[in-house]
């Protein structure tokens, strides 16, 4: 066959090289690249914008000008010379170099002088003004370092002197918690001879003893449930004596309301002389000493035997124990006394009373207290005010929880109460055997291991599942020691001033005495003659 000749031939479609495509590649991304490097441009210059005024502001803040800010700040250098002189000042003083410690403090007089007249004519400092005193100050700082009162000796001084005035305050401290406790447990000069003025007038004036109402019909009311029974064991007299006249100030029935007062043989005269020669609104006042209470006796109270105990004299009396010296609280003899440990045998006290209301010698009374009578108790033994709620603490704050004796019977996080103010159901009392309890407790604690000190903690112990919380406005607590808010005191009915600043002492916190002070007649001639005001 014969070929078509070419003018017949089919076209041939061209195509583009494979070099020609990567170029066009190329050039896309370069002009891709070049746009968003143009987009980001713009927004970097508002971050450096923001960064700026923040410095702005913060170099505002800091007190400091557009010269101190500058890598060649004379202000700046003269300034840290005198902050490092000063500090050699002390290192000086310390290693008794005087003479050195007087130049660093006139070369630091003549800097700040310097400085000063430039503040006041708001110029920046020259070089030919401040260059003496940079180099007289420059000399001294390198003399300072050739006495080797370089950074690091600098640094061990400074822990040494901090470390020194640590202990200073830790002593300091300590001595004035000592103080403090002592003029607390101090029965003072004036409440003395009020005791021993009383006990004369109760032995040379018979008038006085007969004064006493002790008939039938009293009698008849100190065992009478229907009237309303307060008991406060105390040995201090004229602190009772608020108790007792607050609460008849604040009775709406004062006739109906019958104080049970428990005190020592010491005091025993004088407290039934006071409340001989002094009434109280028609309150019924029971006078009593715990010698006479037979029962009372080492076999049956643990305290009584713990007293007995060497170890325990030593500890609380002579301060001195097996780890050694015993903390200046624990050493109170006041928490072995029975007067304290006496509120865990109420019903054996007051045998005929079915319900009392204790109150602790440094309370105030301001509101009628009858009301707490009616009080269900829901079975309860206890009533009192709980005390877990802001600065008051829960039980793993009086008790030893690494205990397994304690730790295997209560919650740490049990909420805590407080004596002072409290209620008691004495039927229910007797049908539990809380007095048992109570005896259970403390003789598993002579080497002290379940708690420390006080009648709290076997409180807490003896009375756990057996308090009811009674509302807060019962019992105030802290006017002995703390700041309590005015309208809290204005709305309670008992006002408590627990703590070591008792209001009959010079010690009292002078903003709460007035409370205390109101319910004491000072004009009383026993009084003024003891100089009792």
């Amino acid at each position: 066959m014969r070929r078509r000749g070419v003018d017949f031939r089919r076209p041939v479609k061209r195509r583009f090289s494979s070099a020609f495509w990567f170029a066009l590649f190329a050039l896309v991304v370069l002009l891709l690249i070049v746009v968003l490097s143009r987009e980001k441009r713009p927004a970097s210059r508002p971050a450096v914008a923001h960064r700026t005024y923040r410095y702005s502001n913060l170099a505002e803040g800091l007190n400091v000008t557009e010269e101190m800010l500058g890598p060649y700040s004379i202000t700046r250098q003269l300034t840290d010379q005198i902050s490092l002189a000063k500090s050699y000042v002390v290192i000086a003083k310390e290693n008794n170099n005087l003479q050195f410690a007087w130049e660093l403090s006139a070369q630091i007089r003549n800097s700040q002088v310097i400085l000063s007249n430039a503040a006041i004519r708001r110029t920046p400092l020259t070089a030919s003004e401040s260059e003496t005193a940079i180099r007289n100050m420059a000399l001294l700082l390198f003399q300072a370092q050739q006495l080797h009162y370089d950074s690091a000796t600098s640094i061990m001084k400074l822990k040494a002197k901090i470390q020194s005035l640590e202990e200073q305050t830790h002593s300091i401290t300590e001595k004035s918690s000592k103080y403090g406790q002592i003029a607390a447990e101090e029965v003072p000069k004036s409440l003395y001879c009020l005791g021993v003025r009383l006990t004369v007038e109760w032995f040379r004036n018979s008038n006085i003893q007969r004064k006493l109402p002790e008939g039938r019909q009293t009698m008849e009311k100190l065992k009478d449930n229907d009237l309303y029974h307060f008991c406060v064991f105390s040995d201090n007299i004229l602190a009772t004596s608020v108790v007792v006249n607050s609460t008849a100030l604040s009775s709406h029935n004062p006739a109906s309301i019958v104080f049970h007062l428990v005190t020592d043989e010491v005091n025993y005269a004088p407290m039934k002389a006071w409340f001989a020669m002094n009434s109280f609104r028609g309150v019924t006042v029971e006078v009593q000493k715990f010698e006479d209470f037979t029962w009372l006796n080492a076999s049956y109270v643990p305290v009584l035997k713990q007293l007995q105990d060497s170890e325990t004299q030593n500890y609380y009396f002579s301060g001195n124990n097996g780890d050694g010296q015993t903390p200046i609280k624990f050493r109170n003899p006041k928490y072995l006394s029975m007067l304290n440990h006496l509120r865990f045998y109420i019903p054996e006290v007051f045998p005929m009373l079915k319900k009392v209301v204790f109150l602790d010698d440094d309370v105030v009374v301001q509101k009628d207290l009858t009301p707490l009578f009616t009080i269900d108790l829901n079975g309860k033994v206890n009533g009192a005010v709980e005390t877990c709620m802001e600065t008051f603490h829960r039980y793993h704050k009086y008790l030893n929880f690494s205990h397994p004796l304690i730790r295997g019977h209560f919650d740490p996080d049990a909420c805590g109460w407080a004596f002072g103010m409290n209620v008691f159901d004495l039927v229910e009392w007797r049908k539990r055997n809380v007095t048992g309890i109570y005896h259970y407790w403390q003789e598993r604690n002579v080497d002290r291991t379940l708690w420390k000190l006080g009648t709290l903690p076997p409180g807490l112990l003896t009375f756990y599942g057996l308090t009811h919380p009674l509302e807060p406005k019962w019992h105030v607590l802290g006017l002995g020691y703390t700041s309590v808010e005015s309208h809290v005191i204005e709305k309670g009915a008992v006002l408590h001033f627990n703590g070591n600043s008792k209001p009959w002492l010079k010690i009292g916190m002078e903003k709460y005495k007035p409370l205390w002070d109101k319910h004491v007649d000072y004009s009383h001639p026993l009084l003024q003659q003891c100089n009792i005001h």
